[in-house]
């Protein structure tokens, strides 16, 4: 026979499911993120839940169940924090963030989100996408991250930075992270903090290099909770020197599901620093052999700068003509460039144009069958530039015989 304390039992547990039954939801990635943004909600329903069942539960029927009383759970100050409507986190990226290894193993009211070097260093992770056409190796799921090093698997680099990224009160860890491109280095500032377990998620990309933002530099966050981010238009590789990048600090911010650009240029523009040299020649005018063969060259080339910039000094990289012997050539001033060595002469100002008159002795037996010339951009400390416009700043000379 059913006795009267069960049937209530089973009525109140009846309704609990029913009141509470929509909200819960089933374990899995969304669940593990979630938890990130919910930590300080969770205490608040555990305790309703305690205070739910202690009121609708007899103390006999308690025993009947066979149930132990649980410890007392801590006091809670302040109002219960008022339920609110689930947001998904993270910048929005084919590779889902999952939990992972290398959980710190403390409880869920102590876990926050500082993770140290070696405890993300022996994790397992998940990355937001890379550019386009990634390297195998770029990979986005189940990622044990490395130091750096010249290869293909995804690294850490530089130093890890901490914060309150999503208002919650703890800590969050922001991460440089790079993969091998070719010659170049994909990089990717992303945030990852941990569940209530413990484990380490990822909660999105804060920025990503990508056509138009070649590099990532420094990273930063402020006490707001804004994370400030150096970036590059170009990445210094191969022949590039270090001091061609145009460099901007930008500020993103989270936003409940992703990270937003909040202050700081957008995009990068032509670079300043730059103008636009234009280079035209005549023909190189051979005269008559010497008595050993031997013939003297001369060519006449003349140099515009179309601006905007005032270029302190032309440099002239002069291939397989001959040796020198003269004119203006008599005034070079040799220095080293990224790929071999060019004759340093006059500055040209912004607007203006200027010709030059070059003279070689050149051995008919060694004459290579297509010199050039290629005029390059100077400033006063010796260091070369891009131009606007490169394809008018080299010519192939045609030689008059």
């Amino acid at each position: 026979m059913t006795k009267p304390e069960d049937i209530l039992v089973s009525g109140e547990f009846a309704a609990f499911r029913a009141t509470y039954g929509p909200a819960v939801r089933p374990a899995g990635t969304d669940a593990v993120r979630l938890t990130v943004r919910r930590r300080r909600q969770r205490a608040t329903v555990a305790v309703a839940a305690a205070v739910v069942l202690a009121v609708v539960v007899p103390l006999g029927a308690h025993a009947r169940l066979g149930r132990t009383d649980p410890p007392p759970l801590p006091a809670q100050t302040g109002e219960p924090t008022p339920a609110e409507t689930p947001t998904p986190t993270g910048t929005p990226s084919s590779a889902t963030p999952t939990p992972t290894s290398g959980a710190s193993g403390r409880t869920p009211a102590g876990s926050d989100g500082r993770i140290s070097r070696a405890q993300l260093l022996a994790a397992r992770v998940g990355l937001p996408d890379w550019p386009p056409y990634p390297p195998t190796t770029c990979t986005t799921q189940d990622v044990r991250l490395r130091e750096p090093q010249r290869g293909q698997r995804p690294e850490l680099r530089g130093e890890l930075r901490y914060g309150d990224l999503d208002g919650d009160g703890r800590t969050d860890t922001i991460a440089l992270v790079a993969c091998r491109f070719g010659e170049t280095l994909a990089k990717q500032v992303v945030a990852f903090s941990r569940d209530d377990a413990g484990r380490i998620v990822t909660l999105g990309q804060v920025v990503g290099t990508r056509e138009g933002l070649g590099d990532i530099t420094e990273v930063s966050v402020a006490s707001d909770g804004t994370v400030r981010v150096a970036v590059a238009d170009i990445q210094p590789c191969c022949d590039a020197p270090k001091w061609w990048p145009q460099q901007q600090w930008r500020t993103y911010a989270w936003t409940g599901t992703r990270f937003d650009q909040t202050a700081g240029p957008a995009k990068f523009g032509t670079d300043p620093r730059l103008t636009d040299l234009t280079l035209t020649t005549g023909e190189l005018v051979l005269d008559p052999p010497d008595t050993d063969g031997g013939r003297t060259a001369s060519l006449t080339v003349t140099v515009t700068n179309k601006g905007p910039v005032d270029v302190p000094r032309l440099g002239f990289e002069i291939l397989s003509v001959g040796e020198r012997a003269g004119g203006d050539l008599s005034r070079c001033r040799m220095v080293a460039i990224s790929w071999g060595e060019a004759c340093l002469l006059d500055g040209l100002r912004s607007g203006a144009r200027r010709s030059y008159t070059f003279r070689f002795l050149v051995d008919p037996a060694e004459a290579d069958p297509e010199p050039s010339l290629l005029v390059v951009h100077f400033d006063g400390q010796d260091r070369h530039w891009q131009d606007r416009k490169p394809q008018d700043n080299s010519v192939d000379l045609r030689t008059s015989r």
